[in-house]
């Protein structure tokens, strides 16, 4: 029986950004973007829609449709500029480990600049772009002289991405006015440890009292003290997905 031939599914990536005829353009895909990032990052993801997009760069929301087909293909768009803000460029070092680490910080970051970046991927799944596919194979290479079999370097891979997504959403909110920037809110941390101590001291929950005093108080959770957690996390996590 003959092989059953498979055709790539259609995305933004897979046709040319203008016809061959009609007027020349006006703008790019990358002014597109670049304005809709701008508006998710103001506002959130629900406000990007393609007559706000058209009323922020000063033009119809019918001409927006000669660049992209659909409020989805301009979705796919803004995450793959968000992967392609992260540098690729140095070449792997050999220490594995180290270089995967510090692509997700880098990863994080992006995912922290751009807070509505984990809510699309959560409603629409990550499609790969050009600039996805970079990364991926990019983070391919530095495990090159890792252990483990291609499917578990996937995996860890894919972990990265989840993890820094994670991390990146409990970093505070950037836009003042929110109820976990506010010192004492129910999502601060320094609230949070002593509503757990409170209850814990209760004794009712004896193992977690004992955690407790034997962990000591929780350090200052600054950006360095965030980023290190997540470097001790990935440091252990990664070595035994690939053993």
């Amino acid at each position: 029986m003959a092989e059953r031939e498979t055709t790539p599914p259609a995305t933004v990536w897979s046709r040319p950004e203008r016809g061959a005829r009609g007027p020349a353009p006006e703008r790019s895909r990358y002014e597109i973007t670049a304005a809709a990032l701008a508006l998710a990052d103001a506002e959130g993801l629900a406000a990007v829609s393609m007559r706000a997009l058209a009323q922020r760069l000063g033009t119809g929301p019918a001409s927006l449709y000669r660049y992209v087909g659909s409020r989805d293909e301009l979705l796919d768009l803004m995450a793959d500029a968000v992967a392609g803000e992260l540098d690729l460029s140095a070449a792997p070092s050999g220490d594995w480990l180290g270089d995967l680490v510090g692509l997700a910080l880098q990863s994080k970051a992006a995912h922290a600049r751009h807070p509505w970046l984990a809510e699309l991927n959560d409603r629409r799944g990550e499609v790969l772009g050009p600039h996805a596919i970079d990364y991926l194979d990019h983070a391919l290479a530095v495990l090159v002289p890792a252990p483990g079999t291609s499917r578990q370097k996937l995996e860890a891979i894919g972990l990265l991405g989840g993890l820094a997504t994670l991390f990146a959403r409990r970093e505070p909110p950037a836009r003042a006015g929110s109820a976990q920037g506010t010192p004492g809110a129910a999502g601060d941390p320094p609230a949070q440890a002593a509503h757990l101590a409170a209850v814990a001291a209760e004794g009712r929950h004896p193992h977690l009292l004992a955690a407790l005093m034997t962990a000591g108080p929780p350090p200052v959770a600054g950006p360095a003290e965030r980023d290190a957690l997540f470097e001790r996390l990935l440091r252990r996590l990664l070595p035994a997905m690939l053993s």
